[in-house]
């Protein structure tokens, strides 16, 4: 079981600060891969919680393995993002403060797969034509990825 699944179980609902290593995947063509996420239906980028003692690199390649099927074989990071425009509720009501550690994907080994149930659909998005139900704290990192390389 997950260290926040623990922590639910002991606080319920109420608002934990959760680490988290999240990854912007570009297509070199002035474009990024988004997930729509199955809890919710809404689009984001990749990653997740970060585990008890886990490196946030290690992480990063967890949680993209598990959502994405593919793994990463050159990454940078790119900035990490907290604060009060981060904070999420996800549908069954948990209160999270969010501190994504955001990185960048250049390379990347495997064929997309969805193998958690958490991901609905992945697609391509350019700048001009991101999904309106983007996942509130993913809109701060992907405006300053779009402002840094263009679209």
């Amino acid at each position: 079981m997950s260290y926040i699944s623990e922590i639910r179980k002991k606080i319920g609902h109420d608002t934990v600060i959760m680490p988290c290593a999240c990854v912007i995947i570009p297509d070199g063509e002035g474009r990024v891969l988004l997930q729509k996420r199955a809890d919710d239906g809404k689009w984001g980028y990749h990653g997740g919680a970060i585990e008890v003692d886990e490196s946030v690199e290690d992480a990063l390649l967890r949680e993209v393995g598990e959502e994405l099927g593919i793994r990463l074989t050159e990454f940078t990071l790119f900035g990490i993002y907290s604060g009060k425009h981060m904070h999420h509720r996800y549908p069954n009501g948990d209160d999270c403060s969010c501190i994504d550690i955001v990185y960048l994907c250049k390379k990347y080994e495997g064929e997309f797969s969805f193998r958690d149930g958490e991901v609905m659909e992945l697609r391509w998005f350019s700048e001009h034509d991101l999904p309106e139900n983007l996942t509130d704290s993913c809109r701060g990192p992907l405006a300053d990825y779009f402002e840094k390389f263009g679209g």
